[in-house]
């Protein structure tokens, strides 16, 4: 079967290139939208997977599906220490870090509306199971002080929250000595200060969470039967990474699911307009169609032809709407997590399946918009065609 070239196809394009960069243009915008509603809900997920490590465990309390609706004992901690597998410290001690872990209001900056942020209590031994956190500025808080340190994302998007600047809560000032670098993960949205002072400013007689290291990164089943078998623990134990991984699962779905079908309304004008342009094309060419159909073209290759042009301008429309989409790497932004009710700052993040996903909608598009045009030109009669000239 006889084909047309390539180069005849994006001749036709490049004649009408005004027609043609408008059509890309509103595919580019539908791409546009649904590549950064992927990235988006990618980068919930990559900020909450960092702020896990891979040797860690987080204990809560059964059933608890955030750490601020989870509480452990002082008694239920003291046995937890004692569980096997668990590393220790260079002075023996075990690498168990007893956390609360709360939300205070702050008024955002630029707006000054109030949002929540998580207050965490730690310790030595937290800040060696989060080797990710380094501090930026100034230094890490005092033990038994009201010291707190702050996170990138806290301090940039806060009223009140520089180094050296005070902080009223829980009755309290707490004074910011130090800001921490957390690598874009969600400790980045945290404030941190020492357990036992959070414990008492904030009147709670129980942590959040116990978070500790194994001593072998495979005997997480060791230690979550030994806490499965002692009747005084009623709580369960997470490996870290899977514990914060749950916790983007609610909003990074809603998002994927709220954008795709906003993307997919968007599409039927995208579409459309393709269509219009396709029809254009061959009422425009009806002449040259029926040139080529007694030139010895089968109906088939005039089909391709066609719909080959309507793939084309997918093509671009996506290339564009994806170029676009990646300079969004460039900029963070925050939203409220559904799971734990607090703010939470990420960034975009672009990856090759979100690129291939993009660049797949972008050609169904092209097919869905140029599969009738392309077919009405197939159909078209010889001597019909010529009779148009």
């Amino acid at each position: 079967m006889k084909r047309l070239p390539l180069a005849y196809i994006v001749r036709n394009l490049w004649l009408r290139r005004v027609t043609t960069g408008l059509t890309a243009l509103g595919m580019a915008l539908v791409v546009y939208v649904f590549a950064t509603v992927l990235m988006m809900s990618e980068g919930i997920r990559a900020t909450l997977v960092a702020t896990g490590q891979a040797d860690n465990v987080i204990i809560l309390r059964k059933g608890a599906g955030a750490e601020i609706n989870s509480a452990v004992g002082r008694e239920q901690v003291g046995i937890i220490e004692t569980l096997p597998g668990i590393a220790s410290d260079a002075l023996g001690r075990p690498l168990v870090s007893r956390e609360p872990v709360v939300l205070i209001n702050l008024p955002k900056r630029g707006s000054g509306k109030p949002s929540n942020v998580t207050v965490r209590g730690t310790s030595e031994a937290g800040g060696e199971l989060r080797p990710q956190v380094r501090l930026s500025e100034g230094r890490m808080f005092r033990r038994g002080t009201s010291e707190i340190v702050a996170g990138s994302a806290v301090v940039a998007g806060f009223q009140g929250v520089g180094l050296g600047q005070t902080l009223r809560f829980a009755g309290r000032d707490w004074l910011v000595v130090g800001v921490l670098d957390a690598g874009r993960s969600g400790f980045d949205s945290e404030l941190w200060g020492d357990s036992e002072q959070m414990l008492q400013a904030f009147r709670r007689t129980s942590f959040s969470t116990v978070v500790l290291r194994l001593a072998d990164e495979n005997g997480f089943d060791r230690l979550r039967q030994a806490l499965e078998d002692d009747p005084r623990l009623a709580l369960e134990a997470k490996p870290e990474r899977v514990f914060y991984a749950e916790q983007s699962e609610a909003l990074a779905t809603f998002i994927r699911l709220l954008g795709s079908a906003l993307a997919v309304v968007f599409s039927i004008g995208a579409v459309v307009g393709a269509m219009i342009t396709m029809f254009a094309a061959v009422a425009a060419r009806s002449g040259e169609i029926g040139t080529l159909r007694a030139l010895g073209f089968r109906r088939s290759a005039v089909l391709l032809a066609f719909l080959g042009e309507s793939l084309l301008l997918a093509v671009l429309g996506g290339a564009l709407g994806l170029l676009a989409a990646s300079a969004m790497q460039a900029f963070d932004i925050s939203t409220t997590n559904f799971q734990t009710f607090a703010e939470l700052a990420f960034r975009f993040v672009l990856t090759p399946t979100i690129a291939v996903q993009a660049m797949a909608f972008a050609l169904a598009m092209g097919v869905v918009g140029g599969v009738i045009p392309a077919w009405r030109a197939a159909r078209l009669e010889i001597a019909e065609c010529l009779r148009a000239v």
